[in-house]
């Protein structure tokens, strides 16, 4: 999930303001990405080269890769990790977790919705449609993953490297990365978060069918 405002979205618990460091970064992360968006659809993915995104973002291809390592990466990263841990860390420590990633992640997605709907309807087009940006998403989900599971690590008393934390992390966010590609493939039809909440619906249920 992204967010592509000069402010990141907010959420209950998020971090304080950032310093002004911190906002210029994320401006240039910004605008990379949105002059790489821009550049896909005039031109298509594969025509479009970090030197071409470098030019439109009014900085060096070095300052490119400096803040994203590959192009797959500009399309994927986003900014809100920090805003899914500071949300998921407001919950109450008695909460069920599942009911506790359910709620932050309709939350954080029906922020995105209500904000950068354009973006998530490109991002998740290209998902469908380029094998390299498919297969990326779930190499840079481990970040999330990692995220994820302190923080359920610390609310539990297990490891982050518990097992049962690492199933409960992976069984979320596959189903959150299938919705996303199903809803994708269907021409991205239908309510997006109801089909997040009918995953979960799944997973609460044990699996069964």
């Amino acid at each position: 999930m992204a967010a592509t405002s000069h402010t990141p979205p907010t959420a209950p618990g998020a971090q304080p303001p950032m310093g002004l460091r911190e906002r210029k970064k994320l401006r240039t992360r910004v605008a990379i990405r949105k002059a790489t968006y821009r550049l896909i659809a005039e031109q298509g993915y594969d025509a479009t080269t970090i030197e071409q995104i470098a030019e439109a973002a009014e900085v060096s291809p070095s300052t490119v890769f400096r803040y994203f390592a590959t192009k797959e990466d500009i399309v994927l990263t986003d900014e809100y990790d920090p805003i899914m841990e500071a949300s998921l860390r407001s919950r109450p420590a008695d909460e069920p977790p599942l009911v506790s990633v359910r709620l932050m992640m309709v939350e954080t997605l029906s922020s995105f919705i209500a904000t950068e709907n354009e973006e998530l309807r490109e991002r998740t087009r290209l998902m469908v449609e380029v094998p390299a940006i498919r297969a990326r998403m779930t190499e840079t989900m481990s970040d999330t993953a990692k995220i994820l599971s302190q923080v359920l690590a610390d609310r539990t008393g297990r490891g982050a490297d518990d097992l049962r934390i690492r199933i409960f992390v992976a069984a979320v966010l596959g189903a959150l990365r299938e919705v996303t590609l199903y809803w994708g493939e269907q021409g991205q039809t239908g309510d997006l978060v109801a089909m997040i909440n009918e995953a979960l619906d799944t997973l609460e249920g044990g699996l069964l069918l």
